[in-house]
């Protein structure tokens, strides 16, 4: 039997003795009494991390649990960072929440903990997505804003997403200087959790329609839409929040065939009809999809329960629905919004597009041919978001995004957003639709301009402080043993993003890499392609994103140069070890 270390016992007897309620004191005694040392050590083991995407974790009693006191703590750090970085102003914070189970608790003390510190909270009445929490931070004057959340994950889970006053998730030197207040309540008493309902001002509707008016605007290619209104789209929210404004963004845009599917419309944080509310998973679709086949539709779409990402299928060239990834739909994205720009004689000169490091380099490919500034960010939209900030009122952001279904089109938010995503991935169906083509159509042709590319994701699930451990050792390995080929090429640069250094392996000559410090390794091959490891920031995975290009000659070609890239891809995770 697994022993338990005395750390934990003492950590877990500090709750019991502690000024907790009597539920979260009786779960524990349990987990003690009958020996759960596993489940034990896990929810004690650390205090829960301000990651890329938050606060996320498995709901529980527990300091690396979700709970009230990790979130009121959360809240009292934030509360206490607030009151120091703006002293003699009036603060104010907007927070909404998601279907998960718990999120409206946790939203509302969330409120209660901002509120008995003085701060003024603007707190939606009912669930919202993301991406209009934070819209509101902007519109509202809000130095900061929270969404509990915990995206896609399982329904085990829920988590905070912190934002500052430019709607973004926070970013350096901000998100340390948070981190170092919340880690400092050494005390669930010096936490204040006595709501002042002065303080509390309840928000309905009224931000929606101005939102979704401000996203219709966007619109690039409306004409399109109109002789295309009655395009067939079928839409899932996957029991989430996008129920609340994906249908009325669609139909604001002009399209007057949605099919919602009614089994995965109600919200509902026990995600019933899934295995995962993740829109990146094909098991989620199966009901959509299912729909999309009965009536013939052109088109699929699917958002997580936080709406801030989106899946699609599209028919093949054999009248079959084909999930698209994350980088599929984002080249697409971009490629027809240059391209609609560009025939609208929109592009000055000053418009640019963003991506992260281990989303597709089509996008580049894209961008230069277009003469499109292209930026790369770290994985995580906040760093997008950080970028859209510094360059406002200076360049003009036209889209973005990352291989992990967040899409990005305008300014209005600095969050990845399904809603705008939704309503333009919509409009480009339609934009191609009305020229006789199709998204599938669209995507070879791309791919025969620019260069076919084609990605893979490798996520490796390891729970737990053990797990945690070999991840750690996993990154160190590649770090220090970094593979002399993958897929039968040579490795000619790696990029430690952890050490800034970008090294050229012939010459063994090295270059900084400008930009901030994260637990990311890169190898480049001689043939052009990109392979990235990186743990998550917000999930007990291990990640390894494959890159690999090669030439289409031919729409003809398409098959035989597809299944060829996926022979390498499949050399190249060989060749990992992974």
């Amino acid at each position: 039997m697994q022993e338990l270390d005395p750390s934990i016992l003492k950590k877990a007897n500090s709750w019991l003795e502690g000024n907790y309620d009597a539920d979260t004191k009786t779960e524990i005694r349990r987990l003690i009494d009958t020996k759960a040392y596993t489940e034990l050590t896990d929810s004690f083991y650390r205090d829960l991390e301000f990651g890329t995407g938050g606060l996320r974790g498995i709901m529980g009693p527990g300091s690396n649990r979700v709970n009230k006191y990790t979130i009121g703590s959360a809240t009292q750090g934030l509360a206490n960072f607030l009151k120091k970085t703006y002293p003699n102003e009036k603060i104010s914070v907007a927070i909404a929440h998601d279907s998960r189970n718990n999120s409206d608790v946790l939203a509302g003390i969330t409120a209660d903990v901002f509120s008995a510190n003085g701060i003024h909270v603007y707190f939606f009445s009912a669930l919202r997505p993301t991406p209009e929490l934070s819209y509101a931070v902007r519109k509202l004057g809000c130095k900061s804003g929270v969404m509990l959340t915990a995206s896609h994950n399982p329904k085990e889970y829920n988590g905070y997403k912190a934002y500052g006053d430019d709607g973004g998730q926070f970013v350096s030197p901000h998100d340390k200087a948070v981190m170092d207040e919340v880690s400092a309540i050494s005390s669930i008493d010096d936490v204040k959790f006595d709501r002042i309902a002065a303080n509390v001002e309840m928000l309905g509707n009224e931000i929606d329609k101005e939102y979704i008016d401000k996203i219709t605007a966007l619109s690039v290619s409306p004409d399109a839409i109109k002789r295309q209104k009655d395009l067939s789209i079928v839409y899932s929210p996957i029991h989430g929040t996008g129920i609340t404004l994906v249908p009325a963004a669609l139909k604001s845009f002009g399209f007057e065939n949605v099919t919602v599917v009614e089994e995965q419309a109600t919200p509902d944080g026990n995600f019933p009809t899934v295995v995962y509310p993740n829109p990146e998973e094909k098991e989620a679709l199966t009901l959509a999809l299912k729909k999309a086949a009965e009536i013939d539709a052109d088109l699929v779409l699917a958002t997580d329960p936080d709406a801030d990402r989106v899946g699609i299928a599209v028919k093949n060239n054999n009248n079959e629905f084909i999930l698209l990834n994350g980088n599929q739909t984002g080249s697409l994205l971009i490629n027809y919004l240059l391209t609609a720009w560009e025939e609208k004689g929109k592009l000055t000169g000053k418009e640019y597009i963003v991506k992260t490091i281990v989303t597709t380099n089509i996008i580049e490919a894209i961008a230069i041919a277009k003469n499109v500034k292209f930026y790369n960010t770290l994985t995580g939209f906040k760093y997008i978001g950080q970028l859209m900030t510094q360059f406002e009122g200076k360049q003009t952001f036209i889209g973005g995004g990352e291989e992990s279904y967040g899409y990005l089109v305008g300014e209005l938010v600095r969050d990845k957003d399904a809603v705008v995503s939704a309503a333009f991935i919509a409009e480009m169906t339609a934009f191609y639709k009305d020229k006789g083509s199709s998204l599938f159509e669209a995507m070879i042709d791309m791919y025969v301009e620019y260069g076919f590319y084609k990605e893979k994701l490798i996520s490796i699930t390891k729970k737990g402080k053990t797990g945690a451990e070999e991840i750690k050792a996993m990154m160190e390995t590649f770090r220090t043993n970094p593979p002399a080929t993958l897929g039968g090429s040579k490795v000619t640069t790696v990029k430690d993003y952890e050490r800034s250094i970008e090294t050229d392996i012939a010459t063994k000559t090295t270059k900084a890499i400008e930009l901030p410090k994260s637990d990311v390794l890169q190898f480049v091959t001689a043939d052009g392609s990109i392979i990235s490891a990186r743990p998550s920031g917000t999930e007990p995975k291990i990640k390894f994103y494959c890159s690999v290009n090669g030439k289409l000659a031919s729409k003809a070609a398409y098959y035989e140069v597809d299944a060829a890239l996926d022979a390498k891809v499949d050399a190249i995770i060989k060749d990992l070890g992974v």
